[in-house]
C-alpha cells in the first residue's frame, strides 16, 4: 500500500530541500525533521502494551509502551540522513545498516555491507532511504530482510516515482510504502524529477547537485 503523508510543515521543509541553494547542513536538518514528522504518523496505529509505573508522588498508574522492537534500517549512505530524525522520537529503536549501490551501467544492485540487530522476526522494521527512484536498492534490501523471516516491514522515503513504487508493490505486496511526494518521472540519468538531486551528496556536503 502506498501512503502519501501530507502536512504543511512537511511541504514547507520539502520545498526548502528541493532548492539548489539550500546548504548541506540545512538540507540535512530538514531531512531529519521530516523523518520525525513521518514516523509520528507511521507509528500512529502501532499496538501498545500496558506498563505499570510509579509517579514522583508515589502513585502507581498504568500507561502504555510499544509492544515490539522497532528497528531502523537505513540504506547506505543517504538513508543515514533520516535515522537521527526517527531516533529523536523513538530513542529505544535499534539500528541496522544495509550498504547497496546501483551499478550505473547495468542498474543492478550491488551489496557491500549488511548488519542488523538480532531481534524477533515480528519486530517493526523501518527501511529508510530518501529517494525511491528505480526501486532497485529498496527491492534488494527488502528481499534480504524477507529472506531472514521479517514480516512487518515498512519502506519510508521522501520522494518517489511510479517506476520505483510499482516495482516494490509488485515484488513486495505486503510492504507499505510511505512518501511525502510522488514526483513526476525519472530523467535519462535516473534522477527523480523534480526530485532533490543526489541526496547522499547533499546530506554529506560532498560534490552536491
Amino acid at each position: 500500500m502506498l501512503v502519501i503523508i501530507k502536512h504543511p510543515l512537511i511541504e514547507a521543509k520539502l520545498t526548502k530541500m528541493r532548492s539548489k541553494d539550500t546548504s548541506h547542513d540545512e538540507f540535512r536538518k530538514n531531512l531529519n525533521e521530516i523523518a520525525s514528522l513521518m514516523v509520528y504518523e507511521i507509528l500512529r496505529d502501532y499496538k501498545t502494551k500496558p506498563l505499570k509505573v510509579v509517579t514522583p508522588i508515589g502513585i502507581e498508574t498504568i500507561g502504555q509502551a510499544l509492544d515490539k522492537e522497532i528497528v531502523i534500517i537505513p540504506i547506505l549512505r543517504a538513508g543515514l540522513g533520516m535515522t537521527n530524525g526517527i531516533l529523536d522520537l523513538v530513542p529505544q529503536a535499534r539500528v541496522g545498516h544495509i550498504g547497496i549501490y546501483r551499478d550505473e551501467k547495468t542498474m543492478e544492485a550491488k551489496d557491500y555491507f549488511f548488519k542488523i540487530p538480532e531481534v524477533a522476526k515480528d519486530s517493526y522494521i523501518l527501511v529508510v532511504d530518501p529517494m525511491l527512484a528505480t526501486g532497485v536498492s529498496s527491492d534488494d534490501a527488502i528481499t534480504k530482510l524477507e529472506n531472514l523471516g521479517f514480516k512487518n516491514i515498512k519502506l519510508i522515503c521522501l520522494v518517489g516515482v511510479e517506476k520505483g513504487i510499482k516495482r516494490i508493490e509488485k515484488e513486495h505486496p505486503n510492504v507499505d510504502i510511505y512518501l511525502v511526494s510522488e514526483d513526476t518521472k525519472l530523467n535519462e540519468n535516473n534522477y527523480i524529477v523534480p526530485g532533490l538531486g543526489d541526496a547522499g551528496d547533499r546530506i554529506f556536503g560532498t560534490k552536491g547537485k
